[in-house]
């Protein structure tokens, strides 16, 4: 039997290997193999770090002595020796997940020195300061990311003899100043551990692969994890790999380069860097770097030999890549390469660009953009004819624009934001334990740090605005403000910022919708070409119906016509017909609506010409319409008390017996959907007549309209059937009276368990399923949603117990199964029965994905949502061809 392989030397493996060897390992393995110069090394797999975890921090069997064959690989490679004075080799530590998590896990450079070695790193290099420079960060490393140490602890120590020997930048500290450094972390590594700093080499090694390990489960990657629906047994790699050294002088550096831009897709060289600094000092925002552009100066060898790599990269992976390089004494090495992450204006820019190219297809293309980053497009961006008040400019490091309260911790941004407030996070740069304050927050804005700092990466990954690295702010987290010029702004005011220029402006601007590019409306063409799943849109208004065609849709899947009721000037009518005592008191109120519902209809159908336009017919428990039953006791009691009678007392407490009456246990259990319909016909026979008069007035003008009318809350056949044959008598009346020919339908919500148990009967009388998924999901489970994302459901995912909110992504288990027998069930019986949803799930990607699977006819969602939908419904066409 061969035994499992744990540890791959760069060029055994390959790009296509991620899942063991991570992102990083592969594609180091990949350039290693293209001929790309990266520094030798190893990497250890993603399933010892599983094997880690499963065996209570137990190595895997084996391990240890393939570590020590390639480490002497990597010595033979280097011509170095792993703890030898005379000729060091030093190596990183880094990780690396299956998929890009930047910045969440830990890495530890430099290590193989000891008080020995860097004597001997001196002597080598003939460098002391250089020598003592990564010493110094090799303990600050080891000591934060294997023991724990509190990294402003040692920032702390670098400050106080900064301070001491009159030095601004790290820098500008010398040999002798950095030794000084060394002893007191030295003596503070002891102080916190109780240990002395480890000299013995390997003993680093081992245990710094395991504080790698370790890093896999650390908050701010359980949160990065959660957010991106990254699972959590995938485990991270471990590469080791040889130190080449950024901080040699100022014929090195170090940076980070993207092969287009992330924020606009343009294609130009792009990065940042940093001369005589290691790879940590630009991601870190400690520093603020340079334009990558500027190296062309300063070092014009290196940029000749950078331009060339971005050519090969692209070339080679067919996708903008994300690069980290370093120069040393002006010889350029790759330290890894990943797929960029990148907004949604760049990812879809990037897309149709590499389609004109010719280095993709237009599938290839359709699959590149996430449909969820599509929200990022629909961002609001600031109304520029309002007068507004520039405080400053930083970088523009994610578009889109926010406003909220300054807040300047982010436990604190968590906090209001789980509140409801809206909060802007700002601070002097953000690190990786900051992801749960940007998550919750509107916008970040850091005084330090570039466009490839932690805080741009992470908010353009999350589509929120960024302006980083605004040096004009000086923050002062102890007062809690930051202040620019002679202008305080304190904990609790409010700015906006905005990431596509940078500038963070005092107050509350007001935002105005976003254009959309030629570019996305190319994607989309693309898509519509071959999705199978139509797109509808729910609208309720012909505001609504109008964005919706904007945005794409090809009809309505969901009007729902109370929301026309719930208008001031129509509230008085619609509550005279719950209050009504009879029928022909009832007929009367309703004979003051059916105008108002007619000409909405007229409106509606008028915009949506030729398109399918689904009505379901009034649903919500008449109570809503009313007063609270709390509030009028209050009145009627006041009232009481003060001693009023006549008309106004006798009018409150009529109306508060009709509230009583109607008054339920569980109303959206109670009186409504077909019930209300089944015990008041007249209500929805006025709905039926203003939709049936609209349809006929229109096709005398020519126009043609699609009315699909949708009886509510059905569970048994006899329901529909009973409404069905009332309800088509008075479609037929009016287009009798009217004299025209109007192709309408009669269907059905399914959002009763029961009624996709029984859909084959059912189908008998619909000729069209609409699955509400909202309140599929409510009685499926059992969960009245209002309370269960208020109390317990944001606890079930934090445990585990439920992997997402099934009121935002669909349950495919248990809501899925109930759909999916709906349809073949229904199709049985009526085989030309068409299936949609129009519950929000209609615009959720995986939800959408699932409805092509079942083979639905048309997704509804709202009208922001169409883009997704339709981008969605392409991809789900495209995977399901492979």
């Amino acid at each position: 039997m061969n035994k499992k392989k744990y540890v791959y030397f760069f060029g055994e493996g390959d790009a296509s290997m991620k899942m063991l060897l991570g992102g990083k390992g592969a594609n180091l393995a990949e350039m290693t193999r293209i001929g790309l110069p990266v520094p030798p090394g190893f990497t250890i797999t993603t399933e010892a770090c599983a094997h880690y975890y499963k065996n209570n921090e137990q190595w895997p069997e084996g391990l240890e002595e393939e570590i020590l064959a390639n480490l002497k690989q990597l010595e033979e490679k280097s011509g170095k020796k792993f703890g030898d004075p005379n000729n060091p080799l030093l190596v990183s530590v880094r990780s690396g997940a299956p998929v890009s998590m930047p910045g969440m896990m830990d890495t530890i450079l430099n290590l193989g020195l000891n008080d020995e070695v860097v004597e001997g790193l001196a002597k080598l290099t003939g460098d002391k300061r250089f020598a003592y420079d990564c010493y110094r960060r090799f303990i600050q490393m080891f000591g934060n990311v294997v023991m724990g140490i509190d990294h402003s602890k040692f920032e702390a120590i670098l400050d106080e003899v900064k301070e001491e020997v009159g030095a601004k930048l790290d820098t500008d500290l010398d040999a002798e100043a950095l030794k000084k450094v060394i002893q007191k972390y030295k003596e503070l590594y002891k102080k916190e551990t109780g240990e002395d700093f480890p000299q013995e080499p390997y003993e680093q090694l081992k245990r710094a692969i395991n504080a790698v390990f370790e890093s896999w489960n650390n908050k701010r990657a359980i949160t990065y994890r959660k957010i991106h629906g990254i699972p959590d047994d995938w485990g991270t790699a471990v590469n080791v790999q040889m130190m080449v050294f950024g901080n040699m002088g100022f014929d090195s550096g170090t940076g980070v380069g993207f092969t287009r831009n992330p924020s606009t897709g343009e294609k130009e060289y792009y990065g940042e860097y940093l001369l005589n600094a290691q790879g940590e000092d630009v991601v870190a925002g400690i520093r603020t770097p340079k334009p990558i552009v500027e190296m062309e100066k300063e070092l014009p060898k290196a940029f000749e030999e950078l331009k060339k790599v971005y050519e090969i990269l692209e070339k080679h992976y067919k996708d903008m890549q994300d690069f980290e390089f370093t120069i040393e004494k002006g010889k350029l090495y790759l330290l890894q390469t990943r797929t960029g992450k990148r907004t949604a204006q760049a990812a879809i820019k990037i897309a149709v660009d590499m389609v004109k190219e010719g280095l993709i297809d237009k599938k290839t293309a359709i699959l590149r953009v996430d449909p969820n980053q599509l929200n990022q497009l629909l961002h609001p961006q600031i109304d520029r004819s309002q007068p507004i008040q520039v405080l400053a400019k930083g970088l523009p490091a994610s578009p889109g624009a926010a406003y909220g309260k300054v807040v300047f911790d982010a436990d604190e941004a968590e906090k209001l934001g789980n509140e409801g407030e809206k909060v802007i996070l700002v601070r002097p740069e953000t690190t990786p334990d900051d992801i749960h304050g940007v998550v919750a927050a509107q916008g970040v804005l850091t005084s330090r740090g570039g466009m490839t700092s932690h805080a741009a990466v992470v908010a353009r990954g999350m589509g929120k605005p960024c302006v980083a690295g605004c040096e004009a702010i000086k923050i002062d987290l102890d007062k809690k403000q930051f202040t620019v010029n002679s202008t305080v702004v304190k904990e609790g005011d409010y700015i906006t910022i905005d990431g596509g220029t940078g500038e963070v402006i005092l107050g509350q601007v007001k935002t105005i919708p976003p254009q959309l590019s030629g570019d996305f409306q190319t994607l989309l063409s693309w898509a519509d070409e071959v999705r199978k799943l139509g797109v509808r849109a729910n609208a309720d208004t012909p505001q609504d119906a109008q964005k919706a065609l904007e945005f794409g849709a090809e009809g309505i899947g969901l009007c729902r016509t109370e929301h026309m009721f719930m208008a001031p000037d129509r509230l008085p009518s619609v509550q005279r017909m719950i209050m009504a005592q009879n029928e022909e008191e009832r007929r009367k109120a309703l004979s003051e609506i059916e105008p108002m519902q007619k000409g909405d209809f007229k409106e509606i159908f008028r915009i949506m010409e030729g398109k399918p336009v689904t009505i379901r017919l009034i649903d919500p428990p008449l109570h809503e319409f009313l007063p609270k039953l709390e509030d009028l006791l209050v009145e009627v009691t006041t009232l009481r008390v003060k001693g009023v009678t006549g008309p106004e007392l006798e009018e409150k407490e009529n109306l508060l017996k009709i509230v009583r009456n109607l008054h339920e246990a569980n109303p959206m259990l109670g009186l409504r959907g077909c019930r209300l319909g089944i015990l008041y016909p007249e209500i929805v026979e006025m709905q039926v007549r203003a939709i049936m008069e609209a349809a006929c007035e229109l096709t005398k003008e020519g126009i043609k309209v699609i009315p699909e009318i949708m009886i509510p809350l059905v569970g048994h056949r006899n329901e529909i059937k009973v409404l069905k044959e009332k309800l088509d008598e008075v479609a037929q009346a009016v287009i009798k009276e009217y004299g025209v020919d109007v192709s309408y339908s009669f269907g059905t919500m399914i959002e009763v368990p029961r009624a996709a148990l029984v859909a084959d009967q059912i189908a008998e009388y619909a000729e069209f399923f609409s699955f509400g998924t909202n309140d599929l999901t409510q009685m499926t489970f059992g969960y009245s949603r209002d309370d269960a994302e208020g109390k317990f459901l944001f606890y079930y995912e934090e445990k585990g117990i439920l992997e997402e909110d099934p009121f935002q992504v669909l349950d495919q288990e248990g809501v899925g199964q109930l759909m999916q027998m709906g349809v073949q069930k229904g199709r049985s019986t009526r085989s030309n029965l068409k299936c949609g949803i129009c519950g929000e799930h209609g615009g959720e990607p995986k939800s959408v994905k699932f409805c092509h699977k079942i083979g639905l006819n048309y997704v509804s969602c709202s009208p922001f949502r169409v883009p997704i939908a339709r981008l969605a419904a392409a991809q789900a066409a495209i995977e399901a061809e492979k």
